[in-house]
């Protein structure tokens, strides 16, 4: 009888964030961020609106996280902060540590 061997680890997901080309930064989470960034300046249907109105956009910034669940919380909360904010995250590798260590922690 032969076995399958099916990958059962989980896929990583990673919250990143992408330069417009007008300064504003863009959050977001995909499996790939690179790939996700080329779909921003490249495929209409796949880019968010927000971004392709101001190609060429630049991943900047990205992080790996837990799960999908996890993805969206923070991806929620970096999207509230102010862009001061998101430029901290972005050259201070601490601020990610405090940014996400409230959800790590909480039950």
């Amino acid at each position: 009888m032969a076995t399958s061997s099916f990958n059962t680890a989980k896929p990583t997901w990673y919250l990143y964030l992408v330069r417009c080309v007008d300064g504003s930064l863009y959050a977001g989470i995909s499996l790939d961020p690179q790939r996700r960034c080329h779909e921003h300046n490249q495929q209409r249907s796949r880019a968010s609106r927000y971004v392709w109105a101001r190609r060429p956009a630049q991943l900047v910034w990205n992080k790996p996280v837990a799960s999908h669940s996890e993805a969206l919380k923070l991806e929620i909360k970096l999207k509230r902060l102010s862009k001061a904010q998101k430029e901290q995250l972005i050259i201070e590798d601490k601020v990610w540590t405090t940014f996400y260590a409230p959800l790590k922690t909480a039950p």
